[in-house]
């Protein structure tokens, strides 16, 4: 597997507040290696941010979510961890509501992205997305869609 490089990480509240904060971490990063095409990214992050707070423990008094940023030969990989729940876990919704405010995070995710996941950690869990520049593939080793993770 290739390494990625490692180009920052924000911990912010667990507050939707918060969303707009690492939309600009995000930017500034990927500006920083004259990454020109960040509008995939910076959605996939709102909605990542955005339902860490509202469907983890993060949300809660103290919460905080953090935005990890690494790039390699163009493909873009993003973490957002979060403090977790016993309860819920990422899914995506098998029908999306034109009409609801909610539930196309997952959604956009599945659709945007390269390749993408999540994975529990003691402190929480890790949902990941990579982006790859069109007209290139996903490198082997690289990542793997959601239905493949545990």
């Amino acid at each position: 597997m290739k390494t990625l490089g490692m180009l920052g990480q924000v911990a912010l509240p667990g507050e939707i507040s918060s969303v707009p904060a690492a939309r600009r971490h995000v930017r500034e990063l990927l500006d920083s290696i004259g990454h020109t095409d960040n509008d995939d990214a910076l959605l996939l992050v709102t909605e990542l941010v955005a339902n860490a707070v509202r469907h983890s423990h993060s949300g809660h008094p103290g919460g905080r979510v953090t935005v990890s940023v690494a790039a390699h030969d163009g493909t873009v990989h993003i973490d957002v961890t979060d403090g977790g729940s016993a309860d819920r876990h990422p899914r995506l919704c098998s029908e999306i509501d034109a009409g609801s405010g909610g539930g196309r995070g997952l959604w956009l995710v599945q659709e945007i992205a390269s390749a993408w996941g999540w994975h529990e950690i003691p402190a929480g869990r890790v949902v990941w997305f990579q982006l790859v520049p069109p007209g290139r593939r996903l490198p082997a080793g690289f990542g793997r869609r959601a239905s493949e993770t545990r």
